[in-house]
């Protein structure tokens, strides 16, 4: 009895993660209270260094300075919150990161830019749709409240934590339930600045 040809071997493609990689303070604030993030910006050894490790994440003005140029390396796709945009709206700027395609959460009009996307409704389904699509990681970019509604969806958590307290401000994420975390990898870059990787367990886990 002839078995017939072997099922084809079929690969798949590999699933895209979702990490949230963003700067914080010790006390787990992402910027002030009024949004402002100019107390947790780095020096340039600091941030030559974090370039370095995530040369996708240069805004598109810096880049010749770092000397980072080519196609992504990890993340094509950026995900942030309207709050996280506005200061390249503020600078005139369609898009900080014209070399990713941009995803942002907002209400509001944006000015036209190839890149750039506006995104309403269910966001976690909507990320969802990402992952489940061909391409490289997603880079959440922030903002605390946006990375609190697609907590369930983030894979990886990389922290840049600034040896620096602000007391209050806004949240590395804010109104999330409990998600557990394993902890990958942490060192130090120049300036004193810690960066930690974390893995996200399974359900159950």
């Amino acid at each position: 009895m002839s078995l017939g040809a072997p099922a084809p071997h079929t690969e798949e493609p590999p699933v895209r993660s979702l990490v949230y990689l963003v700067a914080t303070s010790l006390d787990g604030f992402i910027a002030g209270p009024d949004g402002d993030t100019s107390v947790l910006e780095e020096d340039l050894e600091s941030a030559a260094a974090a370039l370095a490790a995530y040369p996708d994440t240069c805004p598109a003005h810096l880049r010749e300075a770092f000397g980072i140029s080519g196609p992504p390396v990890r993340f094509d796709t950026v995900v942030m919150g309207a709050a996280t945009h506005r200061p390249a709206l503020a600078a005139g700027l369609t898009s900080a990161y014209p070399h990713l395609t941009q995803y942002v959460a907002t209400h509001a009009d944006l000015p036209e830019d190839p890149t750039q996307h506006r995104w309403e409704g269910d966001l976690a389904a909507r990320v969802r749709e990402l992952k489940a699509a061909p391409g490289g990681d997603i880079w959440l970019c922030g903002g605390g409240d946006l990375a609190g509604q697609l907590v369930e969806e983030i894979d990886e958590v990389h922290l840049k934590v600034h040896p620096v307290l602000l007391g209050e401000g806004v949240p590395v994420v804010r109104g999330a339930g409990l998600r557990r975390f394993t902890h990958v990898s942490s060192s130090t870059l120049a300036g004193g600045v810690v960066l930690s990787v974390y893995a996200a367990r399974a359900s159950g886990a």
